[in-house]
Order: structure tokens, then C-alpha cells, then sequence
């Protein structure tokens, strides 16, 4: 495969069970070197997808080639090719982390000496040394995806499909995983991430798809997925219902909150439609205001008809 080839190359992937389509003829691209980030909620197919890609499921019918090998006719070349790093941690608990990186390297038929500078080389990079030979069961859950990542790439991996694999990890090592995904990327590795955290997709990824009943529903960088979507909102909270009543009056389009003395006024979130807001409000009776821009939320919402996870926002103190 040359350097200007596509990592990975899908045309008409079906997959089905039974009566049931998981899969309806799914067409993507991802090029070397970037982060594709694959939206979508449950039973959607975004696993079948990561798992028909990585040769461990036959696809019914269409065409896909991972790292320049054909999934079906070349699976071997395939699996030299790629690592993958699924839900679920695939570490062995009763091992400690040098040994489990070891093993990893006893299955890629590494050589000693190459073997001991990778355990050594990733123990480092991962920020494992300290740890390296307590058994993995006493490490947290931070710990155990960088040494479930750690193992991935023992082999050397062209292409890494990473299948939500920050799901139930705190806010920092979600984050510290972030770190090393862009330093693979940096590298030349070419990354497929499926995620349920649209903030996670908005900071790694290169290109996006949102996976919904078995069809890519849309595709595009963050900012043009944005696009599609009308702009946010400004939320004025009041001191009292009269000046929400007041402040109402002047935003027929907005929507008022009797009980939380709140007004959701519809905007494009930039400074001119917030000025506008602010033009029509009392000083005296605004407690304070947030000011939410469209993001991926409110992408995933309007293709998917299912929310995913609150807006970002920035909270502005009367």
C-alpha cells in the first residue's frame, strides 16, 4: 500500500440477522494518518462495524480493505496490520503489567530483544513504570485501559480501532487517553474511534459519522456537522416572574420557565445575537445569563432523535 492510499476503504458493507439489518450499506473513507470517529447510539452497529472490520465478523456483502488487505480474502494481513482495544478491558488481572505486555509480545512472535525494548519503551510512555510489576488487578480504571492501549500497540499496529474505550473512566483519564491517541496520530497511526461521548469525537476526530439504524446518516468534520444544525440558545435566569413576564414579552420565539424564573431565548450564540438579547433585558431583574452554542449534542439529536449528553456552555454571573 502506498502512502497516499486510503488506511480504510468501505463500500456496501451489510450486515444483517435474520429479518434484522445491522449494517445497510455503510460507505466510508478514512485516510492514513487522521481519527475517524464513529457516532451513534446503542444498537445502531457501531461495534458489528469495528468488529467485521477487524476480521472477527463476516460481512453479508460489499467491499472492505483495512491497511490495503481485503477483509475476506486477506484477513491474515489484516490482523497484522491493526490492533484493536474493544469495551472491554482484555487484560489478564493475574498477571502483572510487564507480564502482560510480555505476553502480547510472545504473540506477536517478537524477538527478545525487540520484545523487552517495547515492554520497556510503552511502560514509559504510558506512564506505567511505577507500576509495572504490581498485578494488574490493583491498578484503577485509568491504569488498565492504558495498559489494555499499551498492549494494542505491542505489535506495531498501522491501524487501531478503538471501540469506546474510554466508557466508564473518570473525566482525567479520559483525557490522559486523549493525550496518547494524538501522539499515535503524530506518528502516522491511523485511528477509528467509536463513541458515545460527543466531546470525545469533537477533540480527536478528523472526520465524523453518525451511525443510526444501520445507515450513515451523516459524515463531515465537527465544524460542518455543526453547520447543519440551527444556532443555540441564550437561558436568562430572573430575580422574580415579573421580569421574566417583562423579558417575555419581548421574546415572543422564547420560551419561558415559570417555576425556574428562566427564559430560553433561541440565538446563533455570537455576539450579535446575544447583544440582541441583552438589548431587551433590565439590568435590575437578570440574576445571570449561559450562553450555549450548537455542538455535537444537538447534531446527534437531530439526525438520531436521541440525546447523548448536555451542551457546553459558558456561564456568565449577573
Amino acid at each position: 500500500m502506498t502512502t497516499t492510499d486510503p488506511a480504510i476503504e468501505v463500500a456496501g458493507l451489510t450486515k444483517s440477522y435474520g429479518e434484522h439489518a445491522v449494517l445497510d450499506g455503510v460507505d466510508l473513507t478514512v485516510p492514513e494518518g487522521t481519527v475517524y470517529a464513529l457516532l451513534g447510539p446503542n444498537g445502531a452497529g457501531k461495534t458489528t462495524f469495528v468488529n467485521i472490520l477487524s476480521t472477527l465478523l463476516t460481512p453479508d456483502d460489499g467491499v472492505i480493505r483495512v491497511a490495503g488487505f481485503d477483509v475476506r480474502r486477506e484477513p491474515a494481513g489484516v490482523r497484522a496490520a491493526i490492533g484493536v482495544t474493544g469495551q472491554f478491558s482484555a487484560i489478564d488481572e493475574l498477571l502483572t503489567g510487564r507480564e502482560n505486555l510480555r505476553l502480547m509480545a510472545d504473540l506477536a512472535h517478537l524477538d527478545r530483544s525487540t520484545a523487552a525494548t517495547a515492554v520497556t519503551v510503552l511502560l514509559e510512555r504510558f506512564d506505567l513504570v511505577d507500576a509495572a510489576d504490581r498485578r494488574a488487578r490493583t491498578y484503577s480504571g485509568g491504569m488498565k485501559r492504558r495498559l489494555d492501549l499499551a498492549m494494542t500497540l505491542i505489535a506495531r499496529p498501522r491501524v487501531i480501532f478503538l471501540d469506546e474505550p474510554t466508557a466508564g473512566l473518570d473525566p482525567r483519564s479520559r483525557r490522559d487517553l486523549w493525550a496518547i491517541v494524538r501522539e499515535l496520530v503524530a506518528d502516522g497511526v491511523t485511528v477509528l474511534l467509536t463513541t458515545q461521548y460527543l466531546e470525545e469525537a469533537d477533540q480527536l476526530a478528523d472526520r465524523i459519522g453518525v451511525l443510526d439504524g444501520g445507515r450513515l446518516v451523516a459524515e463531515g468534520t465537527a465544524a460542518e456537522l455543526k453547520r447543519r444544525v440551527p444556532g443555540g440558545q441564550v437561558l436568562v435566569r430572573f430575580t422574580d416572574a415579573a421580569a421574566l413576564a417583562a423579558a417575555a414579552a419581548v421574546h415572543p420565539g422564547a420560551s419561558a420557565d415559570a417555576e425556574a424564573l428562566t427564559l430560553r431565548v433561541p440565538g446563533d450564540s455570537g455576539i450579535a445575537g446575544l447583544r440582541r438579547v441583552l438589548d431587551g433585558l433590565d439590568d435590575d431583574g437578570v440574576a445571570g445569563l449561559t450562553v450555549a452554542s450548537a455542538d455535537l449534542d444537538d447534531v446527534f439529536l437531530a439526525l438520531t432523535g436521541r440525546a447523548a449528553a448536555a451542551p457546553t456552555s459558558l456561564e456568565i454571573q449577573a
